[in-house]
C-alpha cells in the first residue's frame, strides 16, 4: 500500500506520488508517460506531472492498479 508520509521528495506536489517501495520498473513511466518518469539520479521512478485530464487521470490509476509492489498513490494530496 502506498504511503503518502514515504513519498520520494523529488515528486511533484499534489495527489499523484512514488514512495519508497519503488524497484525503478518503468511501468508508470510505460503506462502514463506525461505524468511518470525516472528520476535524475536514476534509482527511482517519481510523479513528474500532475495529471490535468480525465486520460492522464485514467492513466495514472491504471499505473498504481499495475505497480508490482504498489508504490504508486493518488492520495498525496
Amino acid at each position: 500500500m502506498p504511503d503518502p508520509n514515504d513519498r520520494w521528495e523529488d515528486n511533484v506536489p499534489g495527489v499523484w506520488y512514488v514512495d519508497k517501495q519503488c524497484i525503478l520498473c518503468s511501468v508508470c513511466s510505460d503506462v502514463a508517460p506525461n505524468n511518470f518518469k525516472e528520476s535524475d539520479d536514476g534509482e527511482h521512478d517519481i510523479c513528474y506531472k500532475q495529471p490535468e485530464n480525465d486520460e492522464e487521470v485514467a492513466q495514472c490509476e491504471q499505473a498504481a492498479e499495475e505497480c508490482p509492489v504498489e508504490a504508486i498513490g493518488g492520495d498525496g494530496g
